[in-house]
């Protein structure tokens, strides 16, 4: 990025770290920690503060918009080696590709933003698991031993002031990224022990890459990645997540929090509000982007679960498109709970493009008028 920052920082005593950790902690702050969660690839190509200052991704946003920042570490916990990424044929108007999770997928040729149709996975049976398994999940890789030192010396340096977590992964979002929606839902019912240990796998690999990293680099919290729900809820029973996936969390949480790492967010779309006691009861505290068209208002779920719960995200991205007056309506009805703490508020998941720049440009404004003040 060549251009210089379009904002300056917001003001503060504190460092971004020790603001992070005091305010998901419900502990006092000098002022709100100021993150965005991101754009849509779009964004860059249409809002001119984007093609004119040559901002192509988002880290360079982030930079461009002088956030608060923060950084992950993750092991190679992960399938590996991937599939390889190919076009196996095409149509008029898309192509059909496998990806790099071994799954069919058809995508629009014209390259818009879109989520793909998957058609069909490298896994249909428990033999193919066990093959797939042997191949790309091999927990004796030499890939899978860390490199501890130069790991610290890139993410966790001396004087660090900035939070940094642990990345737990995802214990049953990976499965269904291989499986497919379809193929996950009729796994669960045709194959139950074939899905249970692919949840089992995914969590002895997380399990190893903390066995390496924890007590090395001085963490702040750790992150993972689900996405198992969507609008109406979630992908797979409430009881499924609970006997399966839950057992796997409190192994997991438990490492980190012998370890003095107290705050877990794990990224999920959807109408997350039925998995939350689950989430809660296997050590996961903190909900991330929460989608308010689908699990409304943050607010009435702080209310409900206390000080146990916390929340990153919130700002319903669909008010951000309907101009000044709602988006102002709606972050002050979020103050209340930004000066209790335990939340802090952005974007519920990328910005879309249906959001005009100067719509998102008056939200940052306002957002550091009202949270940037400190208590």
């Amino acid at each position: 990025m060549n251009a210089a920052p379009i904002r300056q920082k917001w003001k503060g005593t504190m460092t971004d770290r020790q603001r992070f950790v005091n305010q998901l902690h419900y502990r006092p702050v000098d002022r709100c920690f100021n993150w965005e969660f991101g754009y849509w690839e779009d964004n860059f190509k249409t809002w001119p503060i984007f093609v004119e200052n040559g901002i192509t991704d988002n880290k360079q946003a982030d930079e461009f918009f002088s956030f608060d920042k923060l950084t992950t570490v993750s092991g190679a916990i992960g399938m590996h080696p991937r599939f390889e990424q190919k076009v196996v044929r095409e149509t008029e108007t898309t192509k059909i590709v496998q990806n790099s999770d071994g799954l069919l997928a058809e995508i629009p040729k014209d390259g818009h933003s879109s989520i793909p149709h998957f058609i069909k996975s490298s896994i249909q049976t428990p033999d193919d698991w066990k093959r797939v398994k042997q191949e790309r999940f091999d927990r004796s890789l030499p890939a899978r031993k860390l490199n501890i030192e130069q790991l610290k010396a890139k993410h966790d340096p001396p004087g660090r002031n900035h939070p940094l977590s642990v990345y737990c992964g995802s214990m049953i979002g990976l499965v269904r990224n291989i499986l497919t929606f379809e193929g996950l839902a009729y796994a669960c019912h045709d194959y139950p022990d074939m899905v249970e240990d692919m949840v089992e796998t995914a969590c002895v690999l997380v399990e190893d890459s903390l066995d390496q990293l924890l007590g090395e680099l001085d963490f702040d919290f750790a992150t993972g990645w689900e996405d198992i729900c969507y609008r109406s809820g979630p992908l797979v029973s409430v009881d499924f997540f609970k006997s399966v996936v839950v057992p796997r969390y409190k192994r997991i949480s438990d490492k980190l929090r012998a370890a003095g790492i107290d705050l877990w967010w794990i990224d999920c779309d959807g109408d997350i509000r039925p998995l939350i006691p689950h989430f809660l009861e296997g050590g996961v505290n903190v909900m991330f982007p929460f989608e308010v068209h689908c699990s409304g208002h943050p607010g009435e779920v702080l209310d409900k679960y206390g000080p146990g719960l916390r929340i990153c995200g919130g700002v319903d991205k669909h008010v951000l498109a309907r101009g000044p007056a709602e988006i102002k309506e709606y972050l002050e009805s979020l103050l209340p709970y930004v000066t209790r703490g335990g939340f802090i508020p952005h974007c519920d998941h990328r910005c879309p493009p249906d959001v005009r720049q100067e719509y998102y440009l008056y939200y940052l404004d306002l957002k550091e008028k009202l949270f940037g003040m400190g208590k």
